[in-house]
């Protein structure tokens, strides 16, 4: 069983990836640019990073891999503890160590660890599909060229014939004048029309503007003012609690954030169909880092979960 498999399965859903006790990979979208050295169009994409400081299990390789296998847990887990021995025997025995269709980690003549990640897959499901293509150039210089050439080649001559036509040509210019000139004559008629018409109507709205504020509204008893605070968390972006198979050990969970003075609050069931618990959610990228932060001095297992538009 290779576990890079699991992980890159994870990387299409989730920004980190934790492996536990070696470190964890981040996927960080990138977005769509032209390289304007070689004219190509690169679609946006996820470019994945390694993070060799994150190494505190969050549970969330151990449990795609218990129900993926249909094993337990603790078992999942000893399978991951394997793999990163796995990591480690070949970082030090061949200096390098490949995690297929994800990336390269090697040492470095300093012998510090180093990750290259793969460029031919694209872990942005949105953009499934997309390839980069080389933009071509459209020559219209060419053909403006091509005209110009034909128009010296093929000189006009004037015949009496064609003369005659050209008086007839003239007479119906000056018709077209002629009615160019009655239109504008009377879109100024027009216009003079609509503006009287909008003066008039201010100074009705002026009038009645006037007998409003003389009119006096007397109210005996008013009704006293009510004031409705309603807190709604919205956002893509969720500091995840943890995740558990048991709905009711979920609500469990969001009660006792919520008595330490968290909003916290259930996301729902995810496709695994482990309930998870949030602790917010949050708008931007840069608040929910800061709330995960925060919380993970209380709780390591504390991971960033980035719905999909």
């Amino acid at each position: 069983m290779n576990i890079s498999n699991y992980i890159q399965d994870l990387l299409y859903r989730y920004e980190c990836v934790v492996l536990p006790g070696f470190g964890a990979f981040l996927a960080q979208k990138q977005s769509a640019f032209i390289d304007e050295n070689s004219n190509e169009f690169f679609p946006p994409k996820k470019v994945i990073s390694f993070n060799r400081q994150l190494i505190k299990n969050d549970g969330l390789l151990a449990n795609y891999i218990a129900e993926v296998e249909n094993v337990k847990y603790q078992t999942a887990n000893n399978m991951i503890q394997e793999y990163v021995y796995d990591l480690e025997s070949s970082l030090q025995n061949a200096s390098k160590a490949r995690l297929e269709n994800i990336g390269e980690l090697y040492l470095d003549s300093e012998d510090k660890l180093q990750f290259e990640p793969v460029t031919n897959v694209n872990f942005l499901t949105q953009s499934f599909g997309l390839d980069t293509y080389k933009a071509l150039p459209v020559n219209r210089e060419v053909y403006k060229q091509q005209v110009s050439e034909l128009e010296e080649k093929a000189p006009i001559t004037f015949t009496p014939e064609s003369k005659r036509s050209s008086v007839w040509k003239y007479a119906a210019i000056g018709l077209i004048a002629l009615g160019v000139s009655s239109f504008a004559g009377l879109n100024i008629y027009s216009s003079q029309v609509t503006k009287h018409n909008i003066a008039e109507q201010q100074e009705a709205e002026t009038q009645l503007q006037e007998q409003i504020q003389q009119a006096t509204f007397v109210i005996d008893n008013p009704l006293p003012a009510v004031t409705f605070e309603v807190e709604k968390q919205s956002g893509n972006y969720h500091v995840v609690a943890g995740a558990f198979r048991v709905e009711e050990n979920a609500q469990t969970k969001v009660d006792e954030l919520k008595a330490e003075g968290f909003k916290a609050r259930l996301l729902g069931a995810n496709k695994y169909g482990l309930h998870q618990v949030v602790y917010s959610s949050h708008q931007t990228r840069r608040e929910a880092i800061n709330k995960l932060y925060a919380v993970k001095k209380t709780n390591d297992a504390a991971w960033l979960l980035v719905q999909e538009l």
